[in-house]
């Protein structure tokens, strides 16, 4: 651990590269203190109460040896020793309210700063989704959160506590004698040194244990939920997990070592400081007693004050490297709020129902953004020797464009089917609708309108998709359905739920549509689960359907009962169809045939039979080539 030329050689940074504490960064830091600021301005006042409290026993052992005793004054002695007890017994009363306000602005930070990086996250297009690591952003809303909370309630009562105390020490010594009080703070600059040196290291150190700490939070959430679980004991895999989650632990421990030496060489610099000015102020004041220049009592007084005085200079030089080191957790934070929206609210919106026209107008989308996604486009900091997962998402078909000039209209009511090999294309169609992604170039109207000038919520509204792997919480059935509807009565959810043919079977639980589904809905087979997602979509009731092989879990029987019902819940409303089983669409007033992004072939299923093309000889290889049409 210590090789190659010692610890504190491993520790350097890349001076250029440092993040800086800046005016703006403490003002953006302090800003979401403001709304507490009558809670801190009650913590300041008890500081100051705290403080001068400290400062009393040290004045009342002045009086107790030099007027008390040597005046036999057994008044005064009883008056000092009861206020000996009661100054402590006030100062604990005081201090249990300041904990209260404390806690009370600490708190309240963390829920301001976790509900705005939490709804600021929901608003990421799925882009950033699908390019970041899902424990990452768990560890940023939990630990990074919990970091920049300790940075205001932790460290910033840290820092008032001892400068007042400093204060209030240093006006009750120049009191007594001025040049035993420049004797002791002659020794500030030390303290100060240490501290510019230390502080820029374990900013470092911090911000790497964190990176390390977010990959730990990843590898327990991809493989501690039910998929993630299951594929590793597929394959045997729970080895090299424990080496993955191991080796993350391991530079988690070593730079907790680092970090506690480099604060440990502070603290033993620090106490050596400490002592050195302490006996200064021991020698030089016997010196002055002796010489009859201040009272034996001064001198005793003095000595307890050197110890008040070097003890929040300790803590304050201390927290200058906690507050350099606290303030990395609200970098990572505010990393975080600061990654511009990619699919955004208009700015100028049309708030109207759509009925369900769908155009696609020259369209060009690519998955690959000009830069840097997820949180690799926030990592603005870097430091030698850390380490950075890519997290970048690569095209598996390796073509630049998923979707080059497509053009087609839909109207109102019609059935669009979307086909053709797999990676062409088709699942990418039907996220432009819901603007799940936007497009790079062209555009897709909604009843004429660009799907970019209407409302997000607008849009959710009216545009139902079920996608090839249905998603369900770990809740109930019932909850699960209500997802779509919240209002939705039980007599709704039957409705929907016989309408996808699922009603049946959820009765037959023993705990009906309360029944819990487990994580991801594991409880249920793929072709239930699959049914629930359609009953929930039903239950939307939205004007514009989106299929995206909504049948691809369920067997004959109930693939063709499904689809008798989505028969019933197509008509009236515009409904795109992605199907690999050409059989499903055949009744479709348009079949768009797509390949490698491009829209090669588009007609009915006897028109496109006819033209011999590729619908064709998809066709031909599911059915045979002497199949009846």
């Amino acid at each position: 651990m210590f090789h190659q030329g010692g610890w504190f050689a491993r520790l350097q940074y890349d001076d250029s590269n440092r993040p800086s504490v800046d005016r703006s960064l403490l003002r953006r830091v302090f800003a979401y203190a403001r709304p507490y600021r009558g809670h801190l301005s009650g913590v300041l006042a008890t500081i100051v109460v705290i403080s001068v409290l400290t400062v009393v026993p040290p004045l009342l052992v002045r009086a107790l040896i030099d007027e008390a005793i040597p005046n036999e004054d057994l008044g005064q002695l009883t008056l000092l020793g009861a206020l000996m007890v009661g100054v402590p017994l006030v100062s604990a009363g005081v201090g249990a309210f300041q904990r209260w306000l404390s806690a009370s602005v600490g708190e309240g930070i963390i829920f301001d700063l976790r509900t705005t990086a939490f709804g600021h996250l929901q608003r990421m297009s799925l882009r950033f989704f699908t390019s970041t690591r899902t424990g990452e952003l768990i560890s940023r809303l939990n630990q990074d959160v919990v970091g920049a909370q300790q940075a205001v309630t932790g460290t910033f009562v840290t820092i008032a506590s001892n400068l007042v105390a400093v204060i209030t020490t240093l006006v009750v010594m120049l009191g007594t004698d001025w040049r035993l009080t420049l004797l002791a703070v002659a020794a500030l600059p030390l303290f100060i040194i240490p501290a510019r040196t230390v502080a820029g290291v374990l900013r470092r150190i911090a911000r790497e244990q964190m990176e390390h700490d977010a990959a730990m939070s990843a590898i327990l959430q991809e493989t501690f939920n039910v998929s993630g679980a299951l594929l590793v004991k597929l394959f045997g895999r729970i080895e090299h997990e424990e080496d993955r989650y191991a080796s993350e632990a391991d530079q988690v421990r070593a730079l907790g070592i680092r970090r506690a030496l480099v604060g440990r060489w502070l603290f033993a610099g620090l106490g050596l400081i400490s002592a050195i000015g302490s006996a200064a102020v021991f020698w030089v004041g016997g010196w002055m007693v002796i010489n009859d220049l201040i009272t034996l009592g001064d001198v005793v007084m003095f000595s307890t004050l050197t110890a008040q005085l070097y003890g929040p200079l300790s803590a304050l030089t201390n927290a200058r490297v906690e507050f350099a080191t606290s303030l990395v957790s609200f970098e990572r934070v505010f990393e975080v709020l600061d990654l511009p929206i990619e699919v955004g609210e208009p700015t100028d919106p049309v708030d109207r129902p759509i009925g369900g026209g769908v155009t696609f107008e020259d369209v060009w989308f690519k998955y690959d953004a000009d830069g840097p996604v997820g949180l690799e486009a926030v990592k603005r900091f870097s430091f030698r020797g850390s380490s950075q997962d890519e997290g970048l998402v690569a095209q598996a078909s390796g073509r630049e464009w998923a979707l080059e000039a497509i053009d087609f209209e839909a109207g109102a009511g019609e059935m669009v089917a979307l086909v053709g090999p797999s990676g062409a294309g088709k699942t990418t169609m039907s996220y432009l609708v819901p603007r799940l992604y936007d497009v790079n170039e062209g555009r897709i109207l909604l009843d004429g309108q660009d799907v970019r000038l209407y409302p997000l919520a607008r849009l959710a509204e009216s545009v139902g998709v079920v996608t090839q792997e249905s998603y369900l919480f770990h809740d109930t059935i019932a909850a699960n359905l209500r997802y779509a509807r919240p209002d939705a009565d039980d007599e709704a959810l039957v409705e929907a739920c016989r309408a996808a043919n699922i009603h049946e079977f959820i009765e037959s639980l023993p705990d009906g549509y309360g029944t819990v589904v487990g994580e991801r809905g594991h409880r249920l087979s793929g072709g239930e689960k699959q049914r629930v997602a359609i009953a929930r979509v039903i239950l939307k009731d939205p004007s514009v359907l989106v299929l995206d092989e909504a049948t691809a879990h369920l067997d004959s029987q109930s693939e063709a009962l499904i689809q008798e019902a989505l028969v019933r819940v197509m008509a009236g409303r515009t409904s795109i169809v992605i199907a690999h089983r050409l059989s499903t669409i055949r009744a479709a007033d348009k079949i768009l045939v797509i390949d490698e992004g491009r829209l090669v072939e588009q007609g009915t299923h006897d028109e496109l039979l006819a033209g011999g093309g590729l619908y064709a000889d998809l066709h031909a290889t599911q059915f045979g080539a002497t199949s009846a049409v």
